[in-house]
């Protein structure tokens, strides 16, 4: 069996399912990873949920950092190989890997000298929930570097055509993940008890073997990574490349964080539980985006190898096959989030006057789910074409008006609701603006037929 897939030849539904399937796979373990850490989490309290979930946003925060990295070393690898340019390949892999270490070890360096002040920003209302979201922001933000690689090498193996590795690693840190947790969380044999910071420990444990797993594998490769020496420098020209495709990227990612950072202290106005609430609905709701976000990291090799190989006619029977084939897994998510909204929050949450705030959030949040893929399968398609900025541009003003509905919803009747409906009615828009968008540049290329 090819550990690569032929992204310029060939069936493109066959193209690619295989390589979507196993970025799908993994996308779904790195989801088991926090609903594996939500649901030992739980089982504390929703106080210790409110914890994880404030400091968690630092981490999320910091995936945004990593596009300048990870987009940039991908689109610029898929269309060094589609115009068959080794060479340039294996540079921008080399910088790809070597920007990504220097990002890590300055997001960890200020995610410890501002603790503090980074947390008090939510406004939080207990001591003892501060208290254990500094520590586990101090250990999942100070060793960032572990997750900052996994992306970085994740981003070049998609764009090489291999996803199977980042799959097989991700699948070796759920285990580790899995083991890890309750032993940390709860203290059990010889460690002691760490709640909120042994969750925090279980993940950076497991980020670690997933990087250790990638690096023994990476050794393995043919195409690109046999090449790569990374103490060899790589010209500067090439950084300046990268940043500039993945820029846009990361503003539109930290940017989206920052506006649920913002979200999250107006939530807060109802109390910590109303944050635990979010934290563990964002979660639960992650079955559905992660899935078109790995998606649509499959697409993004598709569409920049076929780019730089000039077939435009594989680009559009390409996207066009992928929103059939997303459709279909948003319309499940969204029967399975307002169907099932009560039996899957209970999971996580026990807590009897928790439970109807986040049957509501799942139900609300359920009836945007298409319209999420849609735009998350495109964005990967446009970055393929490196038009990152069209992506951010369109992202960052219709997320942007999730604060100004919030606030308007809000201070109706629906009141903490008015908030999910905000984020259900960005979605709605992010969705139809995204595929028209997509459909309007497929109409501008030429019409080179390849096949």
């Amino acid at each position: 069996m090819r550990k690569t897939v032929d992204l310029l030849n060939g069936n493109i539904v066959k193209s690619l399912t295989e390589l979507a399937v196993p970025i799908m796979a993994t996308s779904m373990v790195q989801m088991a990873y926090n609903l594996t850490d939500m649901a030992w989490i739980g089982r504390i309290g929703s106080a210790a949920v409110t914890s994880v979930g404030a400091a968690g946003m630092y981490t999320w925060l910091s995936q945004g950092v990593v596009m300048l990295a990870r987009m940039g070393g991908q689109v610029k690898v898929a269309h060094s190989l589609g115009e068959g340019k080794k060479k340039k390949a294996v540079q921008y892999g080399r910088g790809a890997i070597q920007l990504a270490i220097v990002l890590a070890v300055i997001y960890g360096i200020i995610m410890n000298l501002f603790t503090p002040q980074l947390i008090g920003f939510f406004g939080l209302q207990t001591d003892k929930i501060v208290g254990d979201a500094v520590i586990y922001l101090r250990i999942a933000g100070g060793l960032i570097i572990f997750a900052y690689l996994n992306q970085t090498l994740t981003g070049l193996f998609t764009a090489i055509g291999n996803s199977r590795v980042p799959f097989t690693a991700n699948c070796v840190g759920l285990l580790c993940n899995m083991v890890m947790d309750p032993i940390l969380i709860f203290g059990i044999g010889p460690f002691p008890r760490m709640e909120a910071a042994g969750a925090a420990a279980a993940t950076v444990m497991a980020q670690a073997v997933v990087t250790f797993v990638m690096f023994l594998m990476a050794k393995k490769d043919q195409i690109l990574f046999n090449k790569i020496k990374l103490w060899e420098k790589t010209p500067f020209p090439y950084f300046v490349t990268m940043i500039k495709i993945g820029l846009p990227t990361s503003v539109q990612d930290m940017l989206y964080c920052t506006i649920s950072m913002l979200l999250t202290r107006m939530v807060a106005s109802w109390g910590d539980t109303a944050v635990a609430v979010q934290r563990v609905g964002g979660q639960i709701e992650s079955i559905s985006w992660m899935t078109a976000e790995g998606f649509g990291t499959a697409l993004n090799a598709f569409v920049g190898q076929n780019f730089g190989g000039k077939k435009y006619d594989r680009i559009r029977k390409g996207y066009f096959t992928a929103a059939g084939l997303i459709a279909v897994w948003g319309l499940f998510t969204t029967g399975l989030l307002v169907f099932l909204s009560e039996p899957i929050f209970r999971i996580f949450i026990h807590e009897p006057e928790v439970i109807p705030h986040g049957v509501s959030y799942l139900k609300i949040i359920g009836y945007g789910q298409l319209f999420m893929c849609v735009e998350l399968m495109t964005v990967g398609a446009l970055a393929g074409l490196g038009k990152t900025f069209i992506c951010s541009a369109i992202s960052i003003t219709l997320t942007s008006s999730r604060i100004p509905l919030a606030l308007l919803f809000g201070a109706t009747a629906l009141g903490l609701n008015g908030i999910w409906w905000a984020l259900t009615t960005s979605s709605i828009l992010k969705g139809i603006t995204f595929f028209l968008t997509f459909v309007f540049i497929l109409s501008r290329l030429p019409d080179k037929k390849t096949e």
